[in-house]
């Protein structure tokens, strides 16, 4: 895919930020999250009537640009510049905001998915340290349908964070200033930021990613994943019902995270690992968890930064890692880790002292990295406000990441319908070509054919 970028410009704040918000304090959370850009491409399939008006892309920039420098007056630290792993300079450098054309239709992006071509609608490389905040590329293709890629570091702001802010800017964007809620910037005083002791989030990053990394996207239909749930949940039907004193009670039904997880863990394991050779080993299934609910007080979605901990399953590798009765027992372990990320956990270890879970991090990372542990990270964006990007001309026909730069990451987002779920799986092209023809893992991935319809039909393709 061709992409020339047009124009490049930095977009300010409408109003300067005021001198005694100019040095925003990073929270602890925010010290030990990668120091990584977390991208989305949002598509939108403009309508016929749109593309044939005179200077159409010129006016949607104009409001694109207009609107962004008004939603940076709110989020002002994202015009800002990282003076080092503690704070950051609210200084109104602004943000790097990109123009480019696209030789190739809308629709043909969506049917030949290749992610690492996706990556050239985003404005930074995904694979270098973020130095910056924030970054915008407004794509058009030949078609006259547009993307806009979005890169949001993930030294400053988690998956929500990003998402609402892109929803409050989208809001300006249509005129509707006074529904945006103000974000609040508390994080870097209820978990002040610590001395890391060496630890280096930038190590998991992987240079040169598309030649060593391979992300695809797999697509699970809402049955499919109501079918793995039913699956797992009958497979020991009487052990999810315990009496106590003459009261019968019900385990909690299995949620779609949880079974989805605990099912592509086992297919990865099954068609990438030898299981003899492995067997004794330690794993490790990583989830992170939004804390803003099970914080006391509760926080709300516009709290602004990094308000998340990590879920950690663990066990050893057995020659039983890939059956019905181990998923079973594995999507139940995966769901109790993260309930037991509840308001007391957060409250012992992170709000009143955060000094052991730093520690615990350090360490798990380094065993990581070392391959000491085989482990994943299973992110999920489902339930969020992927699709509420309305910025006058209709929401998205699709939202989409792209080629991330960790190995062994299975990131989940909602289909547009959110019944089904797409996962992005990105592991190392060995792995991959392995787990691309596991039968069982085919059974139940499903072809993307109703949104490629719809490109199909709104681009003429």
């Amino acid at each position: 895919m061709e992409v020339e970028v047009t124009s490049n410009k930095i977009i300010k704040p409408s109003s300067p930020t005021p001198e005694n918000l100019r040095r925003y304090k990073l929270s602890f959370l925010d010290q030990l999250s990668p120091k990584a850009y977390g991208p989305l491409l949002y598509y939108y399939a403009l309508n016929d009537h749109t593309i044939n008006e005179p200077n159409y892309i010129s006016k949607i920039s104009n409001k694109l640009k207009k609107s962004l420098s008004q939603a940076l007056t709110l989020y002002y630290p994202l015009a800002g510049r990282f003076i080092d792993d503690r704070f950051l300079d609210c200084n109104d450098d602004g943000v790097p905001y990109f123009e480019a054309r696209v030789k190739t239709k809308l629709s043909d992006v969506h049917e030949n998915w290749i992610p690492c071509e996706l990556n050239k609608l985003l404005p930074f490389e995904l694979d270098e340290i973020a130095e910056l905040p924030l970054g915008v590329q407004l794509n058009v293709f030949e078609c006259g349908g547009i993307a806009i890629g979005i890169c949001l570091s993930h030294r400053l702001e988690d998956a929500l964070s990003c998402l609402v802010f892109v929803k409050s800017w989208m809001a300006i964007a249509r005129g509707e200033n006074d529904t945006v809620a103000r974000p609040e910037f508390i994080s870097g005083d209820l978990f002040p930021p610590r001395n890391m002791g060496g630890h280096d989030p930038t190590l998991a990053i992987k240079k040169n990613m598309c030649t060593t990394n391979i992300t695809k996207r797999f697509v699970f239909e809402a049955r499919k994943i109501e079918a793995l749930r039913s699956k797992y949940e009958e497979t020991k039907r009487e052990e999810g019902i315990i009496k106590n004193h003459n009261v019968v009670w019900k385990r909690p039904r299995l949620s779609r995270i949880s079974a989805l997880s605990a099912f592509l863990w086992s297919r990865y394991m099954a068609a990438t690992k030898s299981l003899e050779a492995e067997a004794g080993k330690n794993y490790v299934i990583l989830h992170p968890v939004n804390i803003r609910p099970r914080c006391d007080p509760p926080l709300g979605e516009h709290s602004f930064g990094n308000y998340y901990t990590t879920a950690a399953t663990v066990g050893t590798i057995t020659s039983t890692c890939t059956g019905d009765e181990y998923c079973y027992g594995l999507a139940r372990k995966i769901g109790e880790e993260i309930r037991k990320i509840d308001k007391e956990f957060v409250k012992n270890n992170i709000q009143e002292t955060g000094d052991e879970l730093v520690e615990i991090i350090k360490k798990e990372t380094e065993r990581l990295i070392k391959g000491e542990v085989i482990g994943v990270v299973i992110t999920s964006l489902c339930r969020f406000p992927l699709y509420e990007a309305d910025f006058g001309y209709g929401k998205p026909t699709w939202v989409s990441s792209a080629a991330r730069g960790f190995i062994n990451l299975f990131a989940f987002m909602d289909n547009k319908a959110g019944d089904g779920i797409e996962a992005y799986i990105c592991l190392n092209a060995d792995d991959m070509a392995k787990l691309e023809v596991d039968k069982e893992f085919l059974a139940f991935v499903s072809p993307d054919v109703a949104a490629l319809d719809e490109f199909t039909i709104l681009n003429g393709a």
